[in-house]
């Protein structure tokens, strides 16, 4: 098999339509890895093995008939735990939900399943998908391939780490917080998080819910940038009655070169400051772009960096708030009373955000769409904006306390672990596509990654930028112990 493994799904379903590779072929080997590598890793948490034999063998079966499934046909594959699968639990690492089963698949495993993939599993998440790590009392940690001391991000650090293992040919994450970047960046691989509402949620997130929370997304994640493409192309699209009124077609980039695009760089934020080692990374990117005649320019959104934090943690907890008890919120209630009134302090935006009135809502939501046109106005004059997907490189595990209380180290300093949400939130208050590709590693070894912004619907030219980068500047590096 050599390093078939790490070859992205993209070549692999080639391979299997061509007939050099079997679809049982190379779920077996993903198999033998999973044994070898997971006891370790702890990625894959779920695994449907007797279903993944028996549909791989009628792939194959199929093939030798003239019978292609899709663009998928044969490539085994794993989701995330919060998406339903018929039979298997989802329970967002959560005691509530611990023998919660799936009676119905998300439509986006539907929508993978006809395109021929074969599901094999699921990945680990935080409990509630609430974490930047991936930890929680049912499946336990955890890891990143790169270095077992540090974090794979969350809450798709399952997805992120079986990818970048070699234990899996592509993955389905979800987003609000920077769910996908953060992992993606942290393990070297690529992910992208949708333009907000292309992407169908239904059968992901907190069982029993049918509403989507704002702001928050599905997308896909892999070992290619062509991965990430081929993955949207599956899985976006109106569902239900939605599908009566409307489809959706995205403007298709079909430029040639880097040369083509006119792109700004941001590489630290005094709201959330980037530690030297991923902003050498981003300065080489830039120097590299710049030699290709890229036009680059220092330049973002004139939008108050701060202002745009605070906003985006009081709607994003506003958003995740359904999911608290109610002796939780009263708690809050109690709690956002004696706040000062000029307390700024990430608790205080999250007692605010979990308590907020409608009309609150309301001047909140006003305020980001403002923000939002501020996009816009720059996507007059840029193509995509090039900026850090978190502060730092993978941090050490660190489950004690509350999130806010985790302090990372940042140039020789230590940050609140929630100030590294300033980058997912940044475009994604204004719900923009936001591919994250990797750079390379840092000084300390560790995988670096640049989040790619496009404007709203603009999916498919941050996807082909990131194409371009892939060819032209790094693609996927496997971490080194996982032959």
């Amino acid at each position: 098999m050599g390093n078939s493994a790490f070859r992205s799904a993209s070549q692999l379903a080639t391979l299997i339509r061509k007939g050099k590779l079997g679809s049982v072929e190379i779920l077996e080997h993903y198999l033998e890895r999973v044994e070898r590598y997971n006891p370790t890793l702890n990625a894959i948490v779920v695994t449907d093995i007797a279903a993944a034999r028996k549909r791989a063998r009628a792939a194959d079966r199929a093939l030798r008939r003239g019978d292609l499934w899709g663009p998928l046909h044969g490539v085994p594959m794993t989701v995330k735990e919060c998406f339903d699968i018929v039979g298997l639990p989802t329970t967002l690492g959560a005691e509530r939900f611990r023998d919660n089963r799936a009676t119905r698949n998300a439509t986006a495993v539907d929508r993978l399943l006809g395109a021929g993939a074969i599901i094999f599993g699921k990945t680990n998440l935080p409990v509630m998908m609430a974490d930047w790590q991936s930890f929680n009392p049912l499946y336990g940690r955890t890891n990143n391939p790169w270095d077992e001391t540090r974090v794979p991000g969350g809450s798709s650090g399952g997805s992120a780490a079986a990818l970048a293992a070699g234990l899996t040919g592509l993955e389905l994450g979800s987003d609000i917080g920077g769910s996908i970047r953060g992992p993606a960046h942290y393990c070297g691989v690529y992910g992208h998080k949708p333009t907000t509402g292309i992407c169908p949620s239904q059968g992901s997130g907190v069982p029993g819910l049918l509403a989507s929370a704002d702001m928050a997304v599905i997308g896909p994640m892999g070992r290619s940038a062509t991965d990430l493409a081929l993955g949207l192309e599956i899985i976006a699209g109106s569902e239900g009655t939605q599908a009566l009124g409307w489809r959706l077609s995205l403007p298709v980039d079909e430029r040639k070169s880097l040369k083509d695009f006119k792109v700004g760089v941001l590489f630290t934020s005094a709201t959330a400051e980037v530690d030297e080692a991923v902003q050498g990374r981003l300065q080489e990117l830039a120097t590299f772009l710049g030699q290709r005649k890229v036009r680059v320019r220092e330049a973002c959104p004139e939008i108050d960096q701060q202002e745009a934090h605070a906003l985006f943690i009081r709607l994003v907890r506003g958003a995740t708030s359904r999911n608290l008890d109610d002796s939780v919120v009263a708690e809050h209630l109690k709690a956002r009373s004696k706040l000062r009134a000029d307390d700024q302090g990430y608790r205080a935006w999250m007692l605010r955000g979990n308590t907020q009135t409608h009309r609150e809502w309301l001047i909140a939501h006003e305020a980001r769409t403002r923000m939002a046109a501020q996009w816009e106005q720059y996507f007059e004059d840029y193509d995509l904006l090039i900026c850090p997907a978190a502060a730092s490189t993978a941090f050490e595990h660190n489950p004690e306390g509350e999130r806010w209380e985790r302090m990372l180290p940042v140039n020789g300093g230590l940050q609140p672990s929630t100030t590294q949400m300033f980058w997912a939130g940044y475009s994604g208050l204004a719900g923009l596509p936001s591919t994250v590709v990797p750079l390379g590693r840092a000084a300390d070894d560790l995988p670096v990654g640049a989040q790619l912004i496009g404007r709203r619907f603009g999916d498919l030219t941050c996807l082909r930028f990131a194409r371009l980068l892939e060819k032209e500047y790094q693609a996927f590096e496997a971490p080194p112990g996982y032959p």
